[in-house]
């Protein structure tokens, strides 16, 4: 499945999540762990980008592929929304 499938798969999944699994810390794609946090007061997840450009661009150094995501968009003239806010979210190594 190419990257745009993946990115459909998951906005389809996340979409789809049921009530019960707003308690749930961790969503699975692809056997990869993805954290997130539910919002209660405006019902809507928050997911950890770093996790999900893991998934969707397969690396192990997501940090620098997104910051040479970053770069690029720049140099082309797109910019990224600077809406984009930083939650805590508990590491795979338990530390916020």
């Amino acid at each position: 499945m190419g990257k745009i499938g993946k990115i459909k798969f998951l906005e389809i999944e996340f979409k789809n999540m049921k009530k019960h699994s707003k308690n749930k810390a961790i969503a699975i794609f692809e056997g990869k762990q993805i954290r997130r946090f539910w919002d209660e007061k405006k019902e809507l997840w928050h997911f950890a980008v770093m996790d999900v450009v893991e998934i969707l661009a397969q690396t192990d150094r997501p940090r620098k592929y997104w910051n040479d995501l970053k770069t690029k968009l720049k140099a082309e003239g797109s910019e990224v929304s600077e809406k984009i806010g930083q939650l805590k979210m508990q590491a795979t190594d338990g530390k916020k």
